[in-house]
């Protein structure tokens, strides 16, 4: 029979990888929750239209990475590829616009058919957030600015960069779309088959091309800040002002467009050398158009994401595990005691390893495995006197006391 493994691109997480990556779920939790943001859940599956009709018919996750599906009723199913579409349609079916501004924050897997490599896995965690329903460029520099002490927070400050780019309104947006196409088109048989298919539907798409062939010609396309009107510029100037003025460093990056359609105005990404080519850990921007979209009338939107795994690849080390108790029982007449010391232990709110097995030696020699720092030991001699023996790990001292005395003793 051959071996069973798991599915190419997923991954068993555990040890100090889960711990690392719990690390970081709950550092984002605790820094969004100061800014006021409150936890969402949305299904893992959406009807396929959630996403192919708002992440944009040209974007590599419609067209190349889904996992679409068909349910026994006929429905179009498809796997949440990332968590802003799925907030949104809530944000619309659930009522929410009663009450703006809505800050709302999410943890979970997400699903993409691509190329495994370092960091970035066909099943992944996603932790992101989003802010509806402000207009103003403060919103932009706030989220930035929560980005950053999050990374902070994590201890990563010296190890990522913040990019920034506008994309402006939609008159700036169709101003550069022109010029753009213009300067495509003079080199289309040096494209991608997939850029010359964007140029038709998404040109700013080929921005963001990882192609070589695409990376050459876009290396001398039109700035993207040359054909900002003046209210975008304005409100690009604010938000750098801004970040300035909060001591948050950053460089402009004209070539940044992000991968999806429903972007405007602000778009930014955290990225580091130290995960190969694919440096991004942490993305995101303006989606003022995205709500309308999808339904919900005109109200402003910006949020960003960040891959877990990828993330805590940069952590140096993972939580250390609470140190524990060890209740060691010695006889086959201590084992039912030992194993009510151990519970009423737990009760009292302390971490407990229970040794069940092997000679007192080979218990002891567990215990300093397992870096517990006191041991709970009871014998037949014990046992008759209802006493244990209290031995303090690190010091190597110990001392008999009556069972009744345990829990008061060890506090």
């Amino acid at each position: 029979m051959a071996k069973i493994q798991n599915v190419r691109g997923t991954y068993d997480l555990y040890g100090e990888a889960k711990r690392k990556a719990k690390k970081v779920i709950a550092t984002g939790s605790a820094t969004v929750e100061k800014y006021g943001f409150e936890e969402i859940e949305t299904p893992i599956f959406e009807f396929t239209e959630v996403f192919s009709r708002n992440l944009g018919d040209t974007s590599d996750i419609v067209t190349k990475e889904m996992y679409c599906f068909e349910d026994r009723g006929g429905e179009s199913l498809t796997l949440r590829p990332e968590g802003t579409a799925g907030v949104v349609r809530s944000f619309i079916s659930e009522g929410m616009q009663q009450n703006l501004p809505v800050k709302l924050y999410y943890a979970g897997p997400m699903f993409r058919y691509e190329r495994p490599q370092k960091g970035r896995q066909r099943q992944f965690t996603q932790f992101g957030c989003e802010l509806l329903g402000v207009e103003t460029p403060q919103a932009d520099i706030e989220l930035i600015a929560m980005a950053y002490e999050f990374v902070e927070n994590l201890g990563l400050t010296g190890s990522v960069t913040v990019e920034i780019n506008s994309l402006g309104d939609k008159e700036s947006r169709d101003t550069y779309r022109t010029k753009l196409v213009s300067y495509l088109r003079e080199y289309y048989d040096e494209l991608s088959e997939d850029s010359k298919n964007r140029l038709e539907k998404n040109p700013l798409r080929v921005l963001d091309s990882k192609e070589e062939c695409d990376k050459a010609v876009v290396a001398n396309a039109p700035l993207y800040a040359d054909s900002l009107n003046e209210n975008s510029k304005k409100f690009f100037d604010t938000v750098l002002n801004g970040l300035s003025d909060l001591g948050i460093s950053y460089r402009v990056n004209n070539r940044l467009v992000r991968g999806l359609d429903y972007y405007s105005h602000t778009v930014f990404e955290l990225v580091t050398d130290k995960l190969g080519a694919q440096g991004t850990v942490l993305a995101g921007g303006r989606y003022d158009g995205l709500v309308e979209q999808m339904g919900g009338g005109n109200i402003s939107g910006i949020g960003w994401a960040c891959g877990v795994e990828r993330l805590s690849m940069l952590l140096d080390a993972a939580p250390a595990l609470p140190r524990p108790i060890a209740v060691i029982p010695v006889g086959e007449d201590t084992q039912q005691v030992a194993l009510k010391i151990a519970y009423k232990l737990r009760r009292a709110g302390h971490h407990v390893e229970l040794s069940y097995s092997g000679n007192l030696k080979k218990r002891m020699i567990k215990a300093n495995k397992a870096n517990a720092y006191l041991a709970v030991i009871i014998g037949s001699d014990e046992l008759a006197a209802e006493q244990v023996t209290l031995k303090d790990l690190d010091k190597g001292e110990q001392k008999t006391i009556a069972l009744t005395d345990l829990i008061k003793e060890i506090k």
